[in-house]
């Protein structure tokens, strides 16, 4: 993946130097506009991206917004803003230790409410179940849809509980499926050019997951989730169990949620 790309009139994309197993070649920060700028997700705090991303501005930067709170997406926020003086867009971050709490907008932004330039239209489309303060931004003259971590490149993200929320990930991307978006731009990754077929995967793979959380549930009751993990993971590296437990958690407290399991005493079992 190049780490600078021109995708359409007034719409550049920049990857920042944090690839990793959980971001991929990077977070990708994207720069809209020509003669006043906005940026989305700058990303980590790192110096060099930074410098790159006023560089390849070329104008004044009016506009920082972060998609959500996550560590390799805002914290680069604060400092771009205090250098160029540009009004920060988003919603503060939620409790919790993976959150950046440097980033602090000047402006909250609503589901629909919309940032209006003489050059482009970001509209906010508050999509909570990776964060709860995820924000994805619809770009009205391409229709396309910048997602962050709502919608990746060629993989799904982790649902991480308390802040993160299964049932509400997937009512999310329920959502942006009527969107009838053209494109999808991710936080991490290429282009999407085919939105439905991309999340309907998205959907059938955790909805799929959640049939093998429900019949490890039935034919082992009154485990643990640490003792239900490899019931259900069974095609995860044995590595990743960590990361698969916090998984594991959020579609069991959506199977609560639904009325279809109960925990108790750390114990989980079908209703």
């Amino acid at each position: 993946m190049e780490p600078f790309a021109e995708l359409g009139s007034g719409i550049r994309r920049l990857v920042a130097p944090n690839s990793s197993m959980m971001t991929g070649p990077g977070t990708n920060t994207y720069l809209f506009g020509k003669k006043e700028i906005a940026v989305l997700d700058p990303g980590p705090d790192i110096r060099s991206h930074r410098e790159a991303i006023i560089a390849r501005a070329g104008a004044p930067i009016r506009w920082v917004l972060a998609t959500h709170t996550h560590p390799d997406h805002s914290p680069g926020a604060r400092i771009l803003a205090e250098i160029t003086g540009a009004i920060v867009l988003g919603r503060p971050a939620p409790e919790g230790r993976h959150q950046d709490a440097t980033f602090k907008p000047d402006v909250f932004l609503n589901d629909g409410e919309k940032l209006e330039t003489g050059e482009f239209v970001l509209e906010a489309v508050h999509t909570p179940g990776h964060a709860s303060n995820h924000v994805c931004f619809l770009h009205e003259a391409t229709n396309w849809l910048f997602t962050g971590d709502h919608v990746i490149d060629g993989s799904t993200v982790v649902i991480n509980p308390p802040d993160g929320n299964m049932k509400q990930y997937i009512e999310s991307l329920r959502h942006v499926r009527r969107l009838e978006c053209d494109a999808l731009a991710p936080g991490h990754g290429e282009l999407i050019h085919n939105p439905e077929r991309a999340i309907d995967w998205i959907i059938d793979h955790r909805l799929e997951r959640e049939s093998k959380v429900a019949a490890a549930l039935a034919a082992n009751p009154g485990l643990t989730i640490h003792e239900l993990v490899p019931c259900v993971y069974t095609d995860v590296d044995k590595k990743l169990y960590n990361l698969a437990e916090r998984s594991l958690l959020a579609h069991l407290l959506k199977l609560e949620e639904d009325g279809r399991a109960i925990v108790r005493d750390g114990l989980w079992q079908t209703t």
